[in-house]
């Protein structure tokens, strides 16, 4: 009788254990894990960044890309090669400079010999063609240039002499700019900023942050990867399943309509904004190993989602105001449902 009753037990044990919510559970754990190893060996090569490190790897599992902002110096290249080296995945990087022309993000077609001897075109493709890709002082390029890199952003795929060419997955771009050196360059349209998921501000590291980085004698070894493209295209496909209530997801979208509500703002964020607030906060809630996106998340990630996505008319900038004062008046003025 005991050994039936045993029998029974341990059956029910590997039932519970197989069922469905102990699947979810060990995938959120999964996810997590895979979150905090990022975050934890970023951390240790950039130092005084945790919470710009955080928000890259939460751009990255929500499938979006970074707009980085920040001086000279504070790491934006060394953060984006060491993310590409943790995820094993083929990492390039773009100068872009007035004279950069398309054809060099993209890719063009040379004239080669072929084996008989004659003439063909043969495609090479360009650098846009990477798992992470660093677009270096992004506006330093003309519009040309940029609207090529549009296209990648938002579609996935180049065109190429009217041929569609996929790139590969995961496809995240990291563009920077420096906000010190404004002559000379051509600001991004607000189409092409709407494709970013987040924009990030780099600030100066603190004393005790500046100091254990002057002391570092020689910068640190390459990391070791702890993943790889296809275990990242798994999370991310899982932290797009993560739900929300329908109270969670309207406020999303009203905090999106009460950026427009300022007369100091010219327009305020699109839709695209409302998917972002979603996209980013599952991730969020994902890190934190919770199973459903709550109201905070939406507040935690909205400066980062809405900041580059509202234009501010003349009154604002002769008043001083920049975007995250008005992200923030929207937040607190967007109360949660009861």
């Amino acid at each position: 009788m005991k050994a039936e009753l045993k029998v029974v037990l341990e059956e029910g044990r590997s039932a519970e254990e197989s069922g469905p919510h102990a699947v979810i559970e060990r995938s959120l754990e999964r996810g997590q894990g895979l979150a905090e190893r990022l975050v934890e060996s970023i951390g240790e090569v950039i130092i005084g960044q945790d919470e710009t490190v955080e928000a890259v790897v939460m751009a990255l599992l929500a499938g979006g890309h970074v707009l980085l902002e920040g001086a000279p110096g504070l790491g934006k290249t060394h953060l984006v090669r060491t993310l590409s080296t943790l995820v094993d995945g083929h990492f390039a990087r773009i100068q872009f400079t007035p004279d950069l022309m398309p054809s060099d993000v993209v890719g063009t077609s040379l004239v080669v010999t072929t084996e008989t001897g004659g003439k063909d075109l043969k495609y090479r493709p360009g650098p846009i063609f990477a798992n992470l890709v660093l677009a270096d002082e992004i506006n330093r390029a003309t519009p040309k240039t940029q609207s090529a890199l549009l296209e990648a952003m938002a579609e996935r795929t180049v065109t190429v002499e009217g041929t569609p060419r996929p790139l590969p997955a995961p496809f995240f771009v990291l563009a920077t700019e420096n906000p010190i050196e404004m002559e000379g360059v051509f600001p991004l349209p607000e189409a092409q900023l709407d494709r970013f998921l987040v924009k990030l501000v780099l600030k100066m590291p603190s004393l005790e942050a500046l100091t254990a980085i002057g002391a570092r004698p020689v910068e640190p070894a390459p990391p070791e990867p702890i993943t790889d493209p296809d275990e990242l295209l798994e999370v991310q496909a899982l932290a797009r399943t993560i739900p929300a209530a329908p109270h969670v997801e309207r406020h999303a979208a009203r905090l999106v309509l009460a950026t427009h509500e300022p007369r100091e703002v010219r327009y305020g964020a699109g839709p695209r904004a409302a998917q972002a607030l979603m996209a980013c906060a599952r991730v969020r809630c994902l890190m934190a190993g919770r199973a459903a996106v709550a109201v905070d998340d939406i507040a935690h990630v909205a400066p980062a989602v809405l900041r580059h996505r509202i234009v501010l008319g003349f009154e604002a900038e002769a008043a001083g105001l920049d975007a995250d004062h008005f992200v923030a008046r929207a937040i607190e003025e967007t109360e949660a449902e009861a």
